[in-house]
């Protein structure tokens, strides 16, 4: 399979970086990926001993559908969080300092009052975690070819966004990805990545990643057409290297099953 492209979602429910590379750690999460939440009131989460909390606790995409009108950018270098809206910059504001997280919430609270349950809090993972949907969620793969056969059995595009994949990869069958769990894939660097589990897909997917409009049902579209809710995999890094945008990932032979004398 072919790397398509490569994304990152360094605040969780906003908006993609495309990157033309990644550096992958051996153990370690997509880099700059889901490293941000924010939260809707009180999540109850704790950085000194972080542990995974159900989404709902942090403005996403499942009920937060407004989300997806904004443009968002992390400087790796500054460590600020640019905002835009509407094509304009609408805020840059540190995510290190305390005026700086202050204008971060009280942009929310300006653009989102009536979603709110209490103070829109960023939220930073500490070192070995990130504000993943799943706890072993630490790499995703996305096969367009699988979202292509979805556009064409509902009859309208089905921007491959909406899946808010790492890798997206073509070359693959539709679908093919899904049975893929516990083999392993390599990358020209080196890299190792081993298919852990198939992503189940929540109602986040019906919003479009560019209006924001809430206009497919692509859960209940998945379960009546193929029986499943899945789309796309979850994998683990078992060796670090860095993946390029247009290089190929080899699907590891699978070792032969020996026969019972």
């Amino acid at each position: 399979m072919r790397i398509a492209s490569l994304y990152r979602y360094p605040v969780k429910g906003l908006s993609p970086e495309r990157l033309t590379s990644a550096a992958l750690r051996e153990g370690g999460y997509f880099p700059g990926d889901r490293l941000f939440a924010i939260e809707n009131g009180p999540s109850g989460f704790d950085p000194a001993e972080p542990v995974h909390q159900p989404k709902i606790k942090y403005l996403m995409l499942m009920r937060n559908e407004e989300l997806a009108t904004l443009r968002t950018r992390y400087d790796d270098d500054s460590r600020d969080l640019v905002i835009a809206r509407d094509g304009q910059e609408v805020l840059r504001a540190s995510t290190v300092t305390q005026s700086g997280r202050d204008g971060i919430t009280a942009f929310f609270e300006d653009f989102m009052p009536g979603a709110l349950r209490g103070v829109p809090r960023l939220l930073q993972a500490p070192e070995g975690y990130r504000f993943t949907d799943s706890r072993s969620g630490f790499v995703s793969i996305i096969n367009l070819a699988s979202v292509a056969d979805l556009t064409a059995r509902l009859g309208r595009p089905v921007d491959p966004l909406r899946f808010r994949g790492n890798i997206m990869v073509e070359g693959l069958e539709p679908w093919a990805e899904l049975e893929l769990a516990g083999r392993e894939l390599t990358a020209p660097s080196g890299t190792r990545l081993q298919v852990i589990k198939r992503i189940e897909r929540c109602a986040a997917t019906n919003v479009d990643p560019q209006t924001g409009e809430r206009d497919l049902q692509l859960p209940k579209t998945l379960m009546t057409t193929f029986g499943h809710v899945d789309c796309g995999i979850y994998c683990r890094v078992l060796s670090g290297g860095r993946l390029v945008e247009g290089e190929r990932l080899e699907l590891v032979e699978a070792p032969a099953v020996l026969g019972v004398a």
